[in-house]
């Protein structure tokens, strides 16, 4: 499964989040940090919704870079 993960850098630290996934979240120091715990976050994430025996949200997020003249 793909997910879509965002991931923003804020002043002292960078975090990211899973849209199709509420509650899937992830903070470290740097974008190479928080690119591992995050996947780590989603597999954990999708082991608890398993083991609950809920079903695995249907990832629909989707992203696109827009470029506008400022």
């Amino acid at each position: 499964m793909q997910f879509l993960v965002v991931i923003e850098r804020g002043p002292s630290s960078y975090g990211a989040y899973v849209p199709d996934l509420p509650g899937c979240v992830a903070v470290a120091e740097s974008q190479a940090e928080v690119e591992v715990l995050i996947r780590e976050a989603i597999e954990f994430h999708i082991e608890g919704l398993r083991g609950e025996g809920r079903p695995l949200p249907e990832p629909t997020s989707t992203s696109q870079v827009v470029t506008i003249d400022a």
